[in-house]
């Protein structure tokens, strides 16, 4: 007998997932593990229940950083405030740009506190099977700026934030700034604007990153309190 398929309620509806899905063979960055997925027991082989085994290096797909990525004696991804992780973002639409420098983020009007997640031609890259060397990134001199700003997150939607000949240039003013940074987002289906945002990396005691199921739902303005009439006695 066939099983219903899982409704959703409405409220999900408005939430979008964008988190690269995991799957072996995915692009992965240049030196780090590969991911595998096999199958260790299955019911098609006769065994009791299917069992998968998973292996992948932890900056695989949609994942966090870590201050101890790059930073000596740094923390692991165990010790983020989850409020750094979930509630308000702003998703800024950088275009084609290929280098994100200051002059770029200037007049965005970014603020202390704020969850920024950048929106680059990166997105499109996904749907390739091959690592893109030439990703859109964020240069050192404009991190070190962003950190000082202030902010608390920062997103893109490739596997580094960093070049490949300045990561860890880019990466050490952020993180040595308490900046969570969360990489390989796809923010193809998503326009620019204000988001509510959860973010849930694993909790891998001490590591140095961990991936992550990130999701997103357009801001609703407050409403408004409903007035109390008095009444009359």
């Amino acid at each position: 007998m066939a099983m219903n398929p899982v409704q959703l309620i409405e409220s999900d509806e408005s939430w979008i997932d964008v988190s690269v899905p995991i799957r072996s063979g995915m692009v992965h960055w240049p030196g780090n593990p590969a991911i595998v997925l096999t199958h260790t027991e299955h019911l098609q082989r006769g065994d009791v229940a299917t069992v998968s085994s998973i292996s992948f290096g932890v900056h695989i797909g949609t994942h966090v950083d870590a201050p101890n990525h790059f930073i000596m004696d740094g923390a692991g991804v165990d010790s983020f405030r989850l409020d750094r992780l979930i509630r308000p973002t702003r998703i800024l639409d950088l275009g084609e740009v290929a280098r994100i420098r200051q002059s770029d983020l200037e007049d965005r009007d970014i603020r202390a506190d704020e969850r920024i997640l950048f929106k680059t031609r990166n997105s499109r890259y996904w749907k390739e099977n091959e690592f893109r060397s030439d990703f859109t990134s964020l240069v050192p001199e404009a991190a070190g700026w962003l950190a000082e700003r202030g902010i608390w997150t920062l997103g893109i939607d490739y596997l580094s934030i960093g070049a490949m000949d300045s990561g860890p240039e880019t990466h050490r003013p952020l993180l040595a700034a308490g900046v969570c940074i969360i990489e390989g987002l796809d923010l193809s289906r998503v326009a620019p604007g204000l988001y509510d945002l959860i973010c849930l990396p694993l909790l891998l005691e001490g590591r140095d990153g961990a991936p992550a199921r990130v999701v997103l739902r357009k801001s609703r303005p407050a409403k408004a309190p409903r007035k109390v009439e008095e009444r009359s006695s």
